[in-house]
């Protein structure tokens, strides 16, 4: 049975993280309350890659938190993670589905597009990610989605729904309370002296949202 999706969902970007430090600082994000670890990594050496996502897998395997592959079906099937996210450009969901099988998580970025979001419920996605809500350092040009398109879907839509784009403890109080399931965060954790303090201000939003 998949895991439920809610909380803060951790993405790593390599530029943030100085080398030899990646599963330390996953792993601080994951004390800090992190319920889902995404791998996001652009570099072109493909066997580094797979030996920081094996690397990662068994981490969050030890700490019962899914792992996630950014955009690379192939590098997910190969080291049996639990998930891949796509984004427009990259594997269609169908085609994911086939080669990764029932149990794996699959996740699609919808941008600002509601339709998108429904093509992607009706292919079998496990989530949906829509974003940025706010000026974003990691994507500075992404388009803008709107809080309304949160309400939207949770009205809607019967699959979780991730936010992401330029999310701080402060502002995303507000799409937390908009029903939002899932806080896709870059920078505002490991881009922070302390990953497992700055993880811990995300996972109190929805503990605080919790108990209202």
């Amino acid at each position: 049975m998949k895991k439920p999706l809610r909380g803060l969902y951790a993405i790593t970007d390599s530029s943030l993280i100085a080398p030899g430090r990646l599963l330390d600082v996953v792993s601080r994000a994951i004390t800090g309350g992190a319920a889902v670890i995404q791998y996001r990594d652009k570099g072109l050496d493909g066997p580094r890659r797979e030996r920081d996502a094996r690397d990662l897998l068994a981490l969050c395997r030890s700490h019962g938190v899914p792992l996630i592959i950014n955009d690379d079906v192939a590098l997910a099937q190969s080291v049996g993670a639990d998930g891949v996210h796509l984004g427009c450009d990259d594997t269609p969901l169908t085609e994911a589905r086939r080669i990764l099988g029932a149990a794996t998580v699959i996740g699609v970025s919808c941008y600002n597009n509601f339709e998108l979001a429904v093509t992607a419920q009706a292919e079998g996605a496990d989530y949906i990610a829509f974003g940025r809500f706010f000026a974003s350092q990691t994507k500075p040009s992404a388009v803008q989605a709107s809080i309304d398109l949160i309400r939207r879907a949770k009205a809607t839509l019967a699959i979780p729904v991730v936010a992401i784009g330029g999310i701080t403890p402060d502002n995303g109080a507000v799409l937390v309370e908009a029903g939002v399931d899932m806080l896709a965060v870059v920078g505002g954790v490991f881009g922070r002296p302390d990953p497992a303090h700055a993880a811990r201000r995300y996972t109190q939003l929805f503990e605080q949202e919790g108990n209202t």
